[in-house]
């Protein structure tokens, strides 16, 4: 049921590249809520990806970039004003990638060049994209900007690798450009700490089905999917939440909140297996 709430409204969305992104279902709503969009990626990922099925459906432009380059998103955000008409309410930073995790490099062992790449991609970015956006004075007042992250950017999970790293330095940026964008245009800035979701980038984290299930076991409301992550961008898009900014909002079925609930604890006991263990008590561990 759609609710008009972004009737009118312009945006930008990062990062869809096919129907399990959590960017394409956000995409989908914006436009059943009223919106207006330009959709955007890498040239190479719109060559590999469905993004031109996407467009079709929203009747929304493509307009290739990489997030990482100054001078593509530049061009992004003119060309975009031009497709829409006018200045830009929202935008959607959904870019993420660790070439340490694909090719499996250990937090202990991570090669530094990769690091840079993890860092540019997944967070700098943002900081590149918002400051764009501001000197091209680009986003309308009371305009909504929003990233992706995750609860790894102040928790250690295993396998999640410099990704954490690179979600702290993300939630960091919303908070520091909260302020001065709030200040001087009343834009909103803040990122959204999502359940782990399949996805095609999600997949590649070490141990993901794991992950997926003990989040969704230690969850008083299970794990939030991707459509219902898109639902709570609406919301944060819409006039509803103009005095929201600098938050870290968490979209986990309560899982940030969570020590132990009674389906982790039943799941938990049923790896005490007394066949690891000598007639003395001992655990034998080869």
């Amino acid at each position: 049921m759609a609710y008009n709430l972004l009737k009118g409204k312009k945006g930008i969305i990062f990062g869809a590249l096919n129907d399990q992104s959590i960017a394409w279902k956000v995409a989908e709503k914006a436009v059943e809520e009223g919106a207006q969009i330009v959709l955007t990626n890498t040239e190479v990922a719109c060559r590999m990806g469905t993004i031109d099925e996407l467009a079709k459906k929203t009747n929304a432009t493509i307009i290739p970039a990489d997030a990482t380059s100054v001078a593509d998103l530049e061009n992004l955000f003119v060309k975009a004003q031009e497709a829409l008409g006018g200045k830009i309410d929202f935008v959607l930073h959904s870019c993420a990638m660790s070439v340490n995790m694909r090719k499996k490099r250990t937090y202990d062992d991570l090669d530094y060049g990769f690091l840079d790449k993890t860092l540019d991609i997944s967070a700098i970015s943002f900081h590149k994209m918002i400051q764009v956006a501001k000197k091209l004075d680009a986003i309308a007042d009371y305009g909504s900007i929003l990233a992706l992250t995750y609860v790894a950017s102040h928790r250690t999970f295993f396998g999640y690798n410099d990704m954490a790293d690179a979600k702290a330095l993300l939630e960091s940026i919303a908070r520091s450009f909260g302020y001065i964008y709030g200040r001087e245009k009343n834009v909103r800035v803040n990122t959204i700490s999502q359940s782990p979701t399949p996805t095609t980038a999600g997949g590649g984290i070490k141990g993901f089905d794991g992950m997926l299930d003990y989040a969704d076991r230690m969850s008083p409301l299970g794990n939030a999917s991707a459509d219902e992550c898109a639902d709570y961008c609406v919301v944060m898009f819409s006039d509803l939440t103009r005095k929201v900014t600098m938050q870290t909002l968490f979209h986990d079925g309560g899982f940030s909140s969570m020590g132990m609930s009674l389906r982790g604890m039943t799941q938990y006991e049923k790896s005490f297996v007394e066949e690891n263990k000598d007639e003395n008590g001992k655990i034998i561990y080869g």
